[in-house]
């Protein structure tokens, strides 16, 4: 993989289908994409919305690791999440629009995605995420993280910034600035990232397409 570019500062504006196509471009072509101000605004406003209205006390600390091995590390991870399983409208907003963008890879890349699991991710102020991968070569089922953000008005200076990493070239890196809009759709076994910390509250959506890994004798958990 060549070392990661920089990225345009233009906003992109687009319709579904001109973003999943570019979507499916510059996975083919560097295996990640960022397309600033490109989810629906009205997707956008209804998962703000829904964020205004939700109670502190639905978000939980957010751990390392599935099932048993899951633990929590401060050293690690300092968020907050809560898991979207379509019981509010924009939640199920939010699955339509990630289901279309599934059909639309599968069709496109022939990667065979099977789920899509997703949180709201809060990140207060001086929260981060350490360096890490989402799913692990050749053990996990995790095939293309997404993520979107859900801040307005964000600033240079308010930090949080999203980092990959080139896996092939330690110096390589990319500032992604979590701004109202922005989507951002990345190989999982590919792309080592972190969340740098905030100056302000820090709002996000994180999701994962998944491959079947279930078996005779075991069922692929969701999560």
């Amino acid at each position: 993989m060549s070392a990661l570019p920089d990225l345009a500062p233009a906003a992109l504006a687009c319709n579904e289908e001109q973003l999943f196509r570019r979507i499916v471009r510059d996975l083919r072509e560097r295996g990640f994409t960022v397309c600033p101000d490109a989810l629906p605004r009205s997707l956008t406003a209804s998962l703000q919305g829904h964020l205004a209205e939700m109670n502190d006390a639905r978000f939980s600390r957010a751990g390392v690791g599935r099932q048993q091995a899951h633990t929590l590390n401060d050293f690690v991870r300092t968020d907050e999440i809560c898991w979207i399983n379509g019981e509010s409208a924009a939640g199920r907003d939010w699955l339509d629009w990630a289901g279309r963008l599934q059909r639309f890879l599968n069709r496109e890349l022939l990667l065979g995605l099977f789920s899509f699991e997703s949180h709201f991710a809060h990140y207060r102020p001086g929260d981060f995420y350490r360096k890490h991968l989402d799913a692990f070569r050749g053990e996990a089922n995790r095939v293309l993280s997404l993520v979107v953000y859900l801040n307005p008005d964000w600033q240079l200076a308010d930090g949080g910034e999203l980092v990959l990493y080139d896996e092939d070239d330690a110096s390589a890196s990319l500032k992604i600035l979590p701004g109202l809009g922005t989507v951002v759709v990345f190989l999982s076994e590919e792309f080592p990232h972190e969340v740098l910390p905030a100056t302000r509250d820090r709002y996000s959506v994180a999701g994962w397409f998944r491959v079947n890994q279930s078996t005779g004798q075991r069922v692929d958990p969701p999560r």
